[in-house]
Order: structure tokens, then C-alpha cells, then sequence
């Protein structure tokens, strides 16, 4: 049962949680332990509180989720975690939790209690709502940039990347709505109505905007934004991020996956080549510039 609950909490996703370290990297203090360490707290309390969300939408979504050809393994679906256990992990996890954000940095805490409330809303009310359920889920990753500003004290994080982060959540969203209609079909409805109102002409179209505008934000970024090398040496780390979303795209529209962010993301070489290029990159320009 244990292990059950362990897997509801999505452990593969809490790779979406790294985002609470984009501020500790861009505001230069990746290498001060205690920004490095309280961002290290957080992001274990956000995939704490993550894990409760999704135990949430789990239990409300567990009939539709039967019906998916995947989902339906996940435990609470397949019953190898009974309900109610799942429902006192849900609470239980919140009473603990928040407590320990707020003893952490109090904006950190409202940013986390913020978070909590709006995927709970969404669980239950906006998920059904059509284009508001993708910008719900943009939403819950600016909050994830969001709490790490106060974590490290930040002095030089640029608004930019608060869009550039928008616009990111919001392609990987589109994208994954794209492939559940790809991958269901005709019984797209069976497991979640709200894929009716979405059509793969519409959601191409949706993502070639999301695309470009998430390109030149971030061009945007490492140019116009304060504190930056004078030199403009940060427009290097451009072509990898145009690559990142090149390669995803064609993930999704050749190999045929893209579902699930987390699971790409963990599995396709040449993206995980582009991130990790893209971190040195971040480092060398931003700690070792003159």
C-alpha cells in the first residue's frame, strides 16, 4: 500500500518541480549555500504538495481514468490504493506541509498555500474549462518560479522569465493535449470531455503561437534585461532553447509521444543534451563573465 501511495504521488513528476531553482540560477547564487539550501527545502515541500494535488485529482477523476488506456493502471484506478487511504494522505499531507513552508519564508508559504488552492480548483472546476484548463496549468509553474524568488533573496530576477516561463508551460501543455487526442481518438471523451472542444488544427495553431512567442521572449530576455553580461554574451544560450523546442515538437508531431512532459523529458537524449547544454551555458555566461 505504501508503495501505491508513493506512485500517486507522481514521483516522475517532480521534475516539474525544478523550477523553483530558476531563480537560485539566474540570480547568480547557485553556488551560496544557504539560497542553494533553502531552495533545496522548497522544492522538496512543492513536490510534497504536488503529490497531494495529485492524489486529489486522482480520486475526483477515477472513473474517467479506468477508461484511459493508461491512466488507468495508476493505483487508485486500478485499486491497489483504496480510497480512503489516498483521501487521509491528502489531508494529512497539507497539515504538514504548509506549516513547514511558512516557517521556511512566509511568501514562500502564501506562494505554496496559492498553488495548493488553484490546482484544487482546478481538480475540480477548471479542468472542464476549455483554453482556461491550459492556462491553469501555465499558472502552476510561473507559482513554481514564483516561490523560489523569496527562497534566495532575489535581487536580479527578471521579470521576462516569468513570461518566458508562461509561454514554456503553456507549449508543453498544448502539446500534451495534443497527444491524449492523438492517442484516445474517438474516445477522447470517454476520458476527459473537455478534449472535445479542442481539435488538433486548433491546438497546431495555438502552439505555432506559443512557439514563437516563447522564442522571442526569451531572445528578449538576454539582451534587454538588467544585469546581464555588457556584452550580450547570455544571446548565446538562445539557439539552445530553439532547439529544446524544435526537438519537442518533434517528439510530438514524428515519435509520436509527448503526453506525458515529465516522461520525454527523462527519456529523449537529445533534449536532455539541450538542457543540461543550456545550464552550462547559464553558468559560464552569468558566474564566470567578467
Amino acid at each position: 500500500m505504501l508503495i501505491a501511495l508513493l506512485k500517486s504521488l507522481r514521483p516522475k513528476q517532480w521534475t516539474k518541480n525544478g523550477f523553483v531553482f530558476v531563480p537560485l540560477l539566474f540570480d547568480v547564487k547557485i553556488f551560496q549555500p544557504l539560497p542553494l539550501a533553502r531552495t533545496v527545502a522548497g522544492f522538496v515541500l512543492l513536490c510534497l504538495i504536488s503529490g497531494t494535488v495529485y492524489l486529489i485529482n486522482d480520486l475526483v477523476d477515477v472513473e474517467k481514468d479506468r477508461q484511459h488506456p493508461t491512466k488507468r493502471r495508476r493505483p487508485i484506478a486500478s485499486g491497489k490504493l483504496p480510497k480512503n487511504v489516498a483521501m487521509a494522505a491528502a489531508v494529512v499531507m497539507p497539515l504538514v506541509v504548509l506549516p513547514l513552508s511558512f516557517w521556511l519564508d512566509v511568501t514562500f508559504g502564501f506562494i505554496l498555500l496559492g498553488y495548493l488552492l488553484l490546482q484544487i480548483v482546478y481538480s475540480f472546476w477548471l479542468k472542464n474549462m476549455v483554453i482556461i484548463d491550459v492556462m491553469t496549468v501555465a499558472a502552476g509553474f510561473v507559482l513554481r518560479v514564483a516561490a523560489g524568488v523569496p527562497l534566495v533573496w532575489a535581487e536580479r530576477f527578471s521579470p521576462w522569465l516569468y513570461v518566458f516561463t508562461t509561454l514554456l508551460a503553456l507549449f508543453i501543455g498544448l502539446g500534451k493535449r495534443r497527444q491524449e487526442i492523438v492517442l484516445l481518438k474517438g474516445e477522447a471523451s470517454n476520458s476527459r470531455a473537455i478534449l472535445n472542444q479542442y481539435s488538433l488544427p486548433f491546438l497546431d495553431e495555438m502552439m505555432a503561437v506559443v512557439t514563437a512567442g516563447t522564442v522571442m521572449t526569451y531572445s528578449l530576455y538576454t539582451f534587454s534585461a538588467p544585469n546581464l553580461p555588457a556584452n550580450h554574451t547570455m544571446m548565446l544560450t538562445i539557439p539552445f532553447v530553439i532547439y529544446g523546442i524544435f526537438r519537442y515538437l518533434y517528439v510530438i508531431h514524428i515519435q509520436g509521444n509527448g503526453g506525458a512532459p515529465d516522461e520525454v523529458l527523462l527519456t529523449d537524449l537529445p533534449l536532455q543534451a539541450s538542457v543540461t547544454l543550456f545550464g552550462i551555458a547559464v553558468v559560464v555566461i552569468l558566474y564566470l563573465s567578467p
